[in-house]
């Protein structure tokens, strides 16, 4: 996980507290957002399909994303792990 808030809130951990043992939480390091893959695909995302256009509509900003999914989806890139979870220092 990376560190947003969402993940150490007060209700995150009331709600952790009633399922003990059944999720280990590993935490990206504070500046590691690079380490984060939807946070590596949406700054991407916003580098390539969003920075400096100029749309006249609504639809046509869908078309855009929508293209460049597309686009994304034709040639899948499978992560390829190199880390088992037992040889990570938590």
């Amino acid at each position: 996980l990376d560190n947003h808030t969402v993940h150490t809130s007060k209700k995150t951990r009331e709600y952790l507290a009633t399922r003990p043992g059944r999720f280990l939480f590993v935490f990206t390091p504070k500046h590691g957002s690079w380490l984060n893959m939807i946070e590596a695909f949406f700054g991407k995302f916003a580098r390539v399909c969003l920075r400096g256009i100029r749309v006249q509509t609504k639809q046509e900003l869908v078309d855009r994303i929508y293209q460049y999914m597309d686009e994304v989806n034709a040639a899948p890139v499978v992560p390829r792990w190199k880390y088992k979870m037992d040889e990570i220092s938590v």
